[in-house]
């Protein structure tokens, strides 16, 4: 009855589908979770560029004055 019952076992495949499944969900689920990191550093690079060129534009406040050049158009 064990041998016939692990030959069984073996030759099942109901249960390779799942697994297979489940590999492809997890390779899909690290694509994007590496795709949402690298969006987040580039984000949060170009935040940054926006704080320096702000922060570099500070008017002097007098009103009297012709304008000043503050950052690039690109």
């Amino acid at each position: 009855m064990t041998m016939t019952f692990v030959k069984t076992f073996l030759r099942d495949e109901n249960g390779a589908s799942a697994a297979e499944y489940a590999l492809i969900l997890a390779v899909v689920g690290a694509g994007i979770a590496i795709a949402a990191f690298n969006l987040g550093e580039a984000v949060s690079e170009s935040i940054g560029a926006a704080e320096t060129t702000i922060d570099n534009c500070k008017s002097n406040g007098t009103g009297t004055g012709t304008a000043g050049t503050c950052g690039t158009t690109a």
